[in-house]
């Protein structure tokens, strides 16, 4: 486990140091405020999963500490602690947020059992608030989609490796899915109650790689005005998916390889080593062994990541799948946009079925969504799918005139360009003609997102 934090708040100090000497006895992080106004300030700068905190302290008591943290962070579990136990004081301090309630002197026993309650319920609620805010309605949509050999072998090597602890390394063309199948291992997994958290490597600039995998310290860098945690420590009991990991740069490799058979690692900047539980399973479109050969990826990180090795077929190996897929993608674009499309033509079935799909599930997802956006009757035809290499230029002249605006041509463009180069910004941007920065900008306003793959 992460080693968990505590802030003990009380302006006596004799109570406080006896707090903070048991509580690292216990094998937690223990931190001391002497007033009300000392642990606020503390707390803009840290982050406490519970806060021990005296309830009578002069200039500031308890309560008013109490409601101060709780507007800060409002996960954080507070233990209200006080010589002048009453039920109306209890009944304040448990309405004001507290998590619970004890009297001096402080049974240690009894503290310590409320702690580790205490962290639970922090542990859940960081939880919920994680999966609401990151994974939404998206993750119990999340599905392989295909009757196929190829994809049915995936399915069975992803059932199969789910209940083991290996690493799982996944290979397959960009916009195959990559992120789908690891998923599915995650819920097939006795991990499936925890955190999935993926790291997008291809995305990260090299200078905030270490600092997104194994979090921060204040001050370990400019900009770094507060601690913070790494992506290793939001996945502790679940899994840590690493999506292109051949785009790890070579020092950081040397890390990842140390808590990949240690589980254990130090925040930049930090001294504290951190130990956490996490299963890695990580995806390429590359060909590592060409990249160890060039000495730009370790061959000993190589073999720790490929104990277990899935191989998805790119799309256009399992032609029996798109049309499943297809139906799949217009209830989806539908429930999306407010639309009631029925299906596609048989034209538009015979260039899906002929069209080799360079970019895979991915290109043909995207390729729905602007059809059931486009359509003007209750089927898509071939003069609802411009602008995406199906169709030649002279069926643009059955686009009824003012149905694209300069908005949708650029965002089609960005997104088909993105796709062309594995959503590389730095090529992309290359590619357009334009600053990484501006790419960024245009991504926002048009809300363009790379789809799990």
């Amino acid at each position: 486990m992460a080693l968990y934090r505590i802030l003990v708040v009380d302006n006596e100090e004799s109570q406080r140091e006896q707090l903070a000497g048991f509580l690292k006895k216990q094998g937690f992080s223990a931190t001391t405020a002497g007033s009300g106004a000392e642990a606020i300030d503390i707390c803009m700068e840290k982050s406490f999963e519970v806060a021990l905190v005296d309830l009578k302290m002069p200039e500031m008591n308890g309560i008013d500490v109490l409601k101060k943290l709780k507007q800060g962070d409002p996960e954080i579990q507070v233990i209200m602690i006080t010589a002048y136990g009453s039920v109306e004081t209890a009944v304040e301090a448990m309405r004001a947020g507290a998590y619970h309630y004890v009297g001096k002197p402080v049974n240690l026993d009894e503290l310590k059992l409320l702690i580790n309650n205490a962290l639970e319920r922090h542990h859940l609620l960081r939880e919920n608030k994680y999966l609401k805010e990151e994974l939404g309605e998206r993750y119990k949509d999340l599905q392989i989609i295909g009757e196929s050999r190829g994809i049915q072998e995936v399915l069975s090597a992803a059932s199969r490796v789910a209940k083991t602890k290996s690493t799982v390394l996944i290979r397959g063309e960009s916009g195959t899915g990559k992120e789908l199948v690891a998923r599915t291992i995650h819920g097939l997994s006795d991990r499936a109650e925890k955190r999935f958290i993926p790291v997008s490597c291809a995305a990260l600039p090299e200078t905030l790689f270490e600092s997104e995998l194994f979090g921060h310290e204040k001050g370990a860098f400019t900009g770094a005005i507060k601690a913070r945690e790494g992506r290793f420590e939001l996945a502790d009991g679940g899994t840590l998916f690493l999506d292109e990991v051949g785009d790890i740069p070579l020092e950081t490799q040397v890390k990842l390889l140390r808590v990949i058979e240690s589980q254990e690692f130090e925040r930049l900047g930090g001294k504290d080593t951190l130990k956490v539980d996490v299963r890695i399973i990580s995806a390429t479109n590359q060909e590592l062994e060409k990249k160890i050969k060039e000495r730009t990826f370790r061959e000993d990180l190589y073999y720790r990541l490929n104990v277990i090795s899935v191989v998805i077929p790119p799309l256009r190996e399992r032609k029996e799948d798109i049309l499943l897929l297809v139906d799949h993608f217009i209830k989806k674009a539908n429930q999306k946009c407010g639309r009631s499309i029925e299906g596609i033509t048989p034209e538009v079935k015979d260039i899906i079925l002929d069209y080799d799909w360079p970019g895979n599930v991915r290109e043909l997802e995207n390729l729905i969504e602007r059809g059931v956006v486009l359509s003007r009757t209750d089927v898509i035809d071939k003069a609802d799918l411009p602008y995406f290499g199906l169709v030649s230029d002279e069926t643009l002249a059955h686009v009824p005139p003012g149905s694209l605006s300069l908005k949708d041509v650029e965002k089609d463009h960005i997104t088909r360009v993105l796709d062309q180069n594995d959503w590389n910004l730095n090529k992309s941007a290359e590619v357009l003609g334009i600053h990484r920065n501006t790419l960024r900008l245009k991504m926002k306003e048009y809300g363009i997102e790379r789809s799990a793959g």
